[in-house]
């Protein structure tokens, strides 16, 4: 077995290879997750199908597979005989979830033989505050593949280390600089004021004295002699009304529309395209709440791997971040991702995103929830989804929309959060399907619900 440093490399005489990342686990330690990125002679990946880690297990070509996770060790299996033949290196990669690389001690890579478990090579790392990792990579060599280590980290996370080598991973945009502020918009000049039109009773031209108006009472002159009233001429037929809406009963609310209620009388119900005002009467404004999205696989479909993630967008609908998985916190730790479910089995929410309502910057003026299934399964594949909204304060479900009908599509909007008030909030069901394998691609059809009245 050969014993590597950073740079040095060893050749691999097993067709099929093992890649394990061993740890040691405590408290404190961040959890460690591997990953893999199959890259052409450009360096990149030739699409998003070339990454492969626990959310995405297995290569089309099934010669590189994400193995799963033990205690301190999460592993890789590489059939170097398998590999497409424009892969000139497979990077092997990880990624910290909960703290920087340098909190995990012990860490090593620990290249075997996937036949006969016999270890080919190890390499011991160290680390700092990198949350992403290169440990090492697999290359071709005059027909010869070998095992590099690297140990080159990432400040960025796996979302940074991912675009390096050409995944599409959305980016936030650029913060303006505080110290330069805007200028503000020049006002509009007003208009000029338009002469009133020649010929109406009672306002001549400009400069043309205006006759005075019959005052109530006084006859009316004949009409002109050229223009006689026909004799004997039926009056025109009387127009009915326009219809006018029925007035609206108490609340504001007419019928035939959904009613905008609010947490009074406890749990509510929504459902497609229903609102609910995030306030009780007499009780202080929510502050911490937790945003849970479930699913479960149709009846023989075995698991599901769906993502649950959520969009910002400021008061003219302009996207500012994403939460999702390869992002798991913005604002400050306002918005929280709390980690990926990669089956659906169990009863209760798959994924979680927590929201401090009280700490959500003012630019950001609605949330939408949604959910993606990153390998392609349909939601027909879906017995049923759900949301609900649950105080952390008490642990009481506040909300809760259970999504009654599904389409062959790979995401869908499941609900948006928007601010009405400086700490008042409505939640609204929307439950519309789009296709999009990441939360990237459902950001235009969601800016129309942050838009929407």
């Amino acid at each position: 077995m050969s014993e590597l440093t950073k740079g040095s490399n060893t050749p691999l005489d097993a067709g099929r290879v093992r890649i394990t990342l061993h740890w040691s686990t405590g408290p404190g330690v961040p959890d460690v997750d591997a990953s893999a990125l199959l890259l052409g002679e450009s360096g990149k990946v030739g699409s998003d199908d070339d990454f492969v880690f626990y959310n995405q297990p297995g290569h089309p070509s099934g010669a590189v597979r994400h193995l799963g996770k033990q205690p301190g060790a999460d592993a890789l299996e590489v059939d170097l005989t398998q590999l497409p033949p424009d892969t000139a290196r497979v990077v092997l990669a990880a990624s910290a979830d909960g703290g920087a690389f340098g909190q995990v001690p012990d860490l090593r890579l620990v290249a075997s033989d996937a036949a006969s478990g016999e270890e080919l090579a190890t390499f011991a790392m160290s680390a700092e505050n990198e949350t992403a990792f290169v440990s090492g990579e697999l290359y071709r060599r005059g027909g010869q593949w070998k095992l590099r280590a690297i140990g080159q980290g990432y400040s960025s996370g796996l979302a940074g280390l991912a675009t390096d080598f050409g995944i599409a991973v959305d980016q936030p945009p650029p913060a303006a600089d505080p110290a330069v502020p805007l200028p503000p918009a020049p006002m509009p000049a007003a208009p000029p004021p338009s002469p009133p039109p020649v010929g109406m009773p009672g306002i001549a031209p400009q400069g043309v004295p205006s006759a005075p108006m019959p005052t109530t009472g006084l006859p009316m002159p004949p009409p002109p002699p050229t223009q006689p009233a026909p004799p004997h001429q039926p009056p025109p037929p009387t127009q009915p009304p326009p219809p006018t809406q029925p007035p609206a009963p108490p609340g504001g609310q007419r019928p035939g529309t959904p009613g905008v209620v609010n947490l009074d009388k406890g749990r509510v119900d929504l459902t497609k395209k229903a609102r609910v005002d995030l306030t009780k009467t007499g009780a202080p404004p929510l502050a911490k709440v937790t945003m849970g999205l479930g699913w479960d696989p149709a009846p023989g479909r075995g698991k599901i791997d769906l993502d649950a993630s959520v969009i910002a967008y400021d008061g003219s609908g302009k996207k500012l971040e994403i939460v999702w998985f390869m992002h798991k916190r913005e604002f400050g730790g306002a918005i929280q991702h709390t980690g990926d479910n990669l089956t659906g089995a169990g009863e209760g929410d798959d994924e979680q995103i927590k929201v401090d309502l009280l700490a959500i910057p003012p630019q950001v003026n609605t949330l939408v929830f949604t959910i993606n299934s990153f390998s392609g399964q349909k939601f027909t594949d879906i017995r049923r989804a759900f949301c609900r909204l649950v105080d952390d304060a008490t642990g009481q479900e506040l909300v809760r929309f259970d999504l009654s009908d599904s389409q062959p599509a790979t995401g869908v909007l499941m609900a948006a959060m928007r601010r009405t008030g400086p700490q008042s909030w409505q939640m609204r069901a929307i439950g519309d399907f789009h296709d999009g394998r990441t939360v990237k691609k459902l950001v235009k059809p969601a800016t129309e619900h942050a838009l929407a009245p």
